[in-house]
């Protein structure tokens, strides 16, 4: 335990950069500050993020535990998470930030697929080519990007 202490106190110090950090909330109300440039921090409240949500079943408009999409969790996740509120839909999602190559892709990333003729998926990438996301079939998750499904619909991704 002392030894997660210590390595949480490490990544928080590390938090500091030349780009402007957000507050996040905790689950105890304290403030934490997060760079969304930390890989390790920011993979650290993924996977929280994930801890918390996992399984919860999607449902289209959704934006509660009882069922949620996949922008819904990326909003409802940044903002929980970073401090940070992002818009609501899929399409508004995919303007904001900048244009990142899927070979360039870092821990907080928004990632895009193209599901169907006008349908549009969205996920946070969390390293090793992995995405957390709420899945149509199998409620919030992590994925591969290499999984044969997601690979063929990879689109786009936005650096927030």
């Amino acid at each position: 335990m002392k030894v997660l202490f210590v390595l949480v106190f490490i990544l928080l110090l590390n938090a500091c950069s030349s780009e402007p950090s957000r507050d996040i909330s905790s689950t105890n109300n304290s403030k934490v500050t997060v760079a969304l440039d930390n890989a390790a921090a920011v993979k650290i409240q993924l996977m929280q993020l994930h801890s918390e949500w996992k399984g919860t079943p999607y449902r289209f408009g959704g934006m509660s535990k009882r069922g949620i999409d996949c922008s819904g969790f990326v909003a409802l996740g940044f903002k929980d998470k970073f401090g940070i509120t992002l818009p609501r839909t899929t399409d508004e999602q995919r303007s904001i930030g900048q244009s990142v190559s899927k070979s360039q892709l870092r821990e907080g990333d928004l990632v895009f697929f193209k599901t169907g003729w006008s349908t549009r998926h969205v996920g946070i990438y969390i390293g090793n080519h992995q995405f957390l996301h709420a899945s149509t079939s199998q409620g919030v998750m992590i994925s591969s990007l290499n999984n044969s499904y997601w690979k063929q619909k990879y689109w786009l991704a936005r650096r927030l």
